[in-house]
């Protein structure tokens, strides 16, 4: 990865620096029931307000779509900030023009002030010049602190960086440092493990990681396909056998780059999908035509473990069975605590990423104990398939 500019790079004090922020976070009743997105910020706003910077928030909530709509204002998510920095945190009813520039004004050094919802505007969403050229005249700076939103071409991550300088702030920072020690220059052995139920939302994935790692776990409903794909009867499990070929090449591409492809060999097969559903252990061989394969079986999550074990590196995207149901979540859990165990020893590089990720490891209660766990979804995904994302470009030296 190109070297990217942090805080490290700028002098904040006496500036009006314009933080782009994720604060899309659940709400109910009101009140913010996950303030994980909100923590992982405190930093860096903490950081410019102590170095005298006037700390001005930009941030979306919501798809208002272009449309001002109070149910998706910022305005909700202020107090929960505020208890996070431990200090006032002030807002403005608009994000351009008289009132958020008078909110500004109105700023001593170290403040901290929240604007309105951008995406209040369509120029937002539409990377807009002009909108660009009215939200920049409210600052001299630009601190990116939103990889969740990276991947998105608007106006807060990538539109505003041709008006003023553009820099990571510690957040952002920190992401990208962990992304680039897993797949830009990692500690070789790398393995990825890739689950989830379809193969068709993440073949440009699998393309992509079969030439930079050097072994490849396929788990959860993706793996029937590439089962299917080999001649194998996956009876009633999920399969998308209209992507056959696709999971050929896959596996074809992955033998002339030398990454080991892992596939489960046994499998935890249930005539229903409910939660503690009687099921047998079968080979992929031996499925029978009314089961569905719901976890991979002892064998597979043996192997996988042992991959875990030679590996230094490891990159982790979907569950390897049906997690959210018991005992369907038993080879998710086994894994994720081998790779756990092993980051905790010094052992390995672990870095993961995607909701059901988040979920499943959050579920085997090893969530603190990998090397680094992303909250973005699709700027996460868009990542390991090697895309170019237009909020990181922007901050490259």
């Amino acid at each position: 990865m190109a070297n990217f500019k942090t805080l490290d790079d700028v002098d904040v004090s006496g500036k009006r620096v314009l933080v782009r922020v994720d604060l899309n976070v659940p709400m109910k009743d009101g009140e913010v029931t996950d303030t994980t997105r909100i923590d992982r910020i405190v930093p860096t706003l903490s950081e410019i307000s102590e170095k005298g910077g006037k700390v001005i928030i930009l941030a979306h909530f919501g798809r208002p779509k272009g449309e001002k709509n109070p149910a998706m204002s910022l305005k909700q998510v202020v107090p929960a900030l505020s208890k996070a920095l431990n200090m006032p945190v002030g807002f403005a009813e608009d994000c351009i023009g008289h009132v958020a520039k008078a909110a500004i004004d109105n700023m001593a050094n170290g403040d901290v002030l929240v604007l309105e919802n951008t995406r209040f505007y369509k120029g937002e969403e539409k990377n807009d010049p002009e909108f660009a050229a009215q939200l920049g005249a409210n600052g001299d700076l630009l601190v990116a602190d939103a990889f969740s939103v990276s991947h998105r071409a608007h106006v807060s991550t990538e539109g505003l960086c041709h008006h003023m300088p553009a820099v990571a702030g510690r957040t952002m920072q920190q992401e990208l440092e962990a992304l680039d020690s897993a797949l830009g220059t990692p500690n070789r052995p790398v393995l990825a493990v890739v689950g989830g139920a379809k193969v068709s939302t993440k073949i440009d994935l699998l393309e992509n990681l079969v030439t930079k790692v050097d072994g490849l776990v396929i788990g959860g409903g993706m793996a029937n396909t590439f089962l299917a794909a080999l001649g194998k009867d996956v009876g009633k499990s999920l399969c998308e056998h209209d992507l056959a070929e696709t999971a050929k090449r896959i596996m074809a591409a992955a033998e002339k780059a030398g990454c080991e492809i892992v596939l489960p060999t046994d499998a935890l097969v249930a005539k229903e999908f409910a939660a503690n559903a009687p099921y047998e252990v079968c080979d992929v061989d031996s499925v029978p035509s009314d089961g569905m394969m719901l976890d991979v079986g002892p064998k597979s999550v043996e192997a996988v473990v042992a991959w875990i074990e030679k590996a230094n590196t490891v990159v982790w995207n979907g569950p390897l069975g049906a997690f959210e149901i018991t005992p369907f979540d038993t080879a998710t859990v086994a894994a994720a605590k081998a790779a756990a165990a092993k980051t905790k020893a010094g052992k390995l590089t672990s870095v993961a990423g995607g909701g059901d990720t988040v979920a499943a490891l959050n579920h085997a209660g090893v969530y603190d104990d990998f090397s680094y766990i992303s909250t973005a979804g699709g700027a996460f995904l868009e990542w390991m398939e090697g895309k170019a994302l237009p909020g990181v470009e922007v901050l490259k030296a």
